[in-house]
């Protein structure tokens, strides 16, 4: 499945569970436009894939997540340059975010900059107990540019976001938890059993209602409360057309553990 790509890794693993690792260890993993275009692809595979279940989101080694962009490619970037460069970046993220499936952030070390952002637009963040998170861009003159301004407002509110983008501090995982950037830590070498663990349970799930699920918090934050419930309650009672929705409750009745097909 790999044979394609230079600069991540994409493994098919149980359980319909998708990992894909950024795999730039010696860059501490920095986005170049070859690696976001290696991203895309990948994240088009498990979209297109309707066996898919899970999709972890991870870099390779102990030192960073994604550390951030290339800078190297920043030297001599015009305007229009950066402009695509940061649409393209903005463009993962929002198929991160609409991917059916859960999509979980899985932070060794550095996730800064467009590492940072790219982790924000996954589903679940967990992290090692030696992650570091920021949006340092403000230390070169420029600001965040995948959509990291806006997605760290929502997570952790106005203030805080002024803060870091203006300041470009760097927060611990233990503050980015108390934040509610991160849902859980862990020892760094528990990390990858921990995100299995969670992902197993997940591809455990009704697949179609996680979808809804998913749709419903993401789509809903940017309505009014009152069409966000309405649209809760809408596929809420889509979920009483699906095969899953009869075997869950049969489960129950019968004292037994549900099989879900995702129809």
């Amino acid at each position: 499945m790999n044979k394609n790509y230079e600069n991540i890794i994409l493994e098919s693993l149980n359980n319909g569970i998708y990992c894909l690792t950024v795999n730039r260890p010696k860059q501490m993993n920095a986005l170049n436009q070859a690696t976001i275009a290696e991203i895309t692809a990948a994240i088009a595979v498990v979209k297109d894939n309707a066996r898919a279940r899970v999709l972890l989101f991870t870099g390779a080694g102990e030192k960073a997540f994604i550390a951030g962009a290339d800078i190297s490619q920043f030297k001599g970037l015009s305007s229009l340059d950066a402009r695509e460069l940061g649409l393209a970046g903005q463009n993962i993220a929002r198929q991160l975010e609409q991917l059916d499936i859960p999509v979980i952030a899985v932070v060794n070390g550095f996730a800064l900059g467009g590492g940072c952002e790219l982790a924000m637009a996954c589903d679940w963040i967990i992290a090692s107990d030696n992650a570091k998170f920021g949006q340092p861009e403000i230390n070169l003159g420029i600001m965040p540019g995948f959509g990291g301004s806006q997605r760290l407002m929502r997570l952790v509110g106005k203030a805080m976001a002024m803060e870091l983008c203006m300041t470009g501090r760097m927060v611990d995982a233990e503050e980015s938890s108390r934040l509610g950037l991160v849902n859980q830590v862990y020892a760094r070498g528990e990390l990858m059993d921990a995100a299995m663990k969670l992902a197993t349970t997940l591809s455990q799930k009704a697949p179609i209602a996680l979808k809804f699920i998913k749709q419903v918090l993401r789509d809903g934050q940017n309505m009014s409360l009152d069409n966000a419930c309405t649209l809760e309650a809408e596929l809420f009672s889509l979920c009483f057309s699906t095969e899953d929705q009869e075997e869950g409750v049969a489960a129950f009745l019968e004292k037994r553990s549900a099989k879900f097909k995702g129809a």
